[in-house]
């Protein structure tokens, strides 16, 4: 292609108008690097949340069917007070316990939206009460100890790193308006866990069962039970059956596994992710109008040289091929242009709002620059093709007569 006469005249056709060319080609960048950036935003947060909600694919969570089981679930969302009577009672733990024999289940309580304050600061978190054993089967720890006495807490990542909090820092829990708080000493902190159907710990505190009773009373009112499953291959024949036994009077439980949270969740990301891209592609409809006429615009200034072509024997697809080539030109430089700047700017856009690049690196996110690169050049492609067509079936004779 490169030694085409047809080539060098398309070549020669837009150096002549380099700076139209140019602001041509610049509404193919802009158009790549939206819907490119867009794209890989997308991947990078359905990667994230899918592996997030895969660590803990072995979890099942058993909640009161009326009850949002306490807060630490998806977004920590707060019980309302028509749930405060729902729990799960020593009865119905027995019969989990029997029926999951072989898995370890982990009885919780919990007080969602509680006041804490920590130096001079007020905030809002989760509050855990778990048996010490079962903290040590649920939670990992990434500095410092286990519950040690009835005073000792663990806290989560979030509330570590937002507050600098460090082992042996003090916290009240409870509203100073509503009566004396409790005061609680940093034993430990909990890995970050991420999304979680159950035991959320990254924006929580973890007490002593014990403790919390004494704090909130309702002793062997649940407000959720989870459930870490030995075999992955038994999640849901163990869901089935803990409900199917729960439930034979009336519904009083619901049992929830990861699989659920993780087709909901990226049906949601999928359906945002093509809303966004949508919109990113406006911009190359933009550039492909401007595209199309440039290119009639050098249909229009080259009809005397196209007639002169036409008279010396050049086919109707040589001219059209010409044409065709210096959309190409544009589309190419710019989509190309377009592709690397995607690579910096979608890397920016994770590092950003993601704070992870992890899944930047990954086919699934890059494919994404690909895809924009040759939407890019499809377009301009497909733009050039009236204006080409157009100048192949010019009449000759009326295109030399042509000022």
């Amino acid at each position: 292609m490169i030694g085409d006469i047809f080539f060098s005249l398309s070549v020669r056709s837009v150096r002549l108008h380099f700076l139209r060319s140019l602001l041509a080609a610049l509404g193919i960048v802009i158009g790549v690097v939206a819907i490119s950036s867009m794209g890989i935003l997308g991947t990078n947060m359905t990667l994230s949340i899918t592996a997030s909600l895969s660590e803990n694919a072995n979890e099942l969570s058993v909640n009161p069917v009326s009850g949002t089981g306490g807060g630490g679930g998806m977004f920590g969302s707060q019980q309302s007070e028509s749930d405060d009577d729902q729990c799960i009672d020593r009865d119905q733990v027995r019969d989990i316990r029997r029926i999951a024999i072989q898995d370890t289940v982990i009885p919780i309580y919990s007080e969602s939206g509680e006041t804490i304050t920590i130096g001079d600061e007020e905030t809002r978190c989760t509050i855990y009460g778990l048996k010490p054993e079962d903290v040590v089967a649920g939670i990992k720890i990434s500095e410092g100890s286990y519950l040690k006495g009835s005073s000792g807490a663990i806290v989560g990542s979030e509330l570590q790193e937002r507050y600098s909090l460090h082992i042996g820092s003090r916290i009240k829990i409870g509203d100073p308006d509503e009566g004396t708080p409790h005061i609680v000493r940093v034993v430990g902190f909990a890995e970050e866990k991420g999304m979680s159907m159950a035991l959320n710990p990254d924006n929580a505190i973890i007490v002593d069962a014990k403790l919390f009773v004494d704090w909130y009373g309702g002793e062997y009112e649940y407000d959720q039970v989870l459930i870490i499953v030995s075999d992955i291959n038994t999640v849901t024949e163990t869901g089935d059956a803990i409900e199917e036994q729960l439930n034979r009077k009336e519904e009083t439980v619901s049992v929830r596994d990861s699989s659920g949270m993780l087709e909901n969740v990226t049906s949601s990301l999928s359906t945002m992710t093509s809303f966004v891209t949508a919109i990113g592609a406006i911009s190359l409809l933009v550039a492909a109008t401007s595209i199309f006429n440039v290119m009639m615009m050098s249909v229009t200034e080259r009809i005397k040289e196209i007639g002169i072509l036409r008279s010396i024997g050049t086919k109707k697809r040589e001219i059209l091929k010409m044409i065709l080539y210096e959309a190409s030109i544009l589309g190419l430089v710019g989509s190309i242009i377009g592709g690397i700047m995607s690579f910096v700017g979608g890397y920016l856009i994770c590092m950003i709002m993601l704070s992870d690049t992890t899944y930047f690196w990954m086919p699934a996110s890059l494919v994404n620059i690909a895809n924009g690169v040759v939407v890019g050049i499809a377009i301009c492609i497909f733009s050039g093709m009236y204006p080409a067509w157009r100048a192949a079936n010019l009449d000759p004779i009326e295109a030399l007569r042509s000022n």
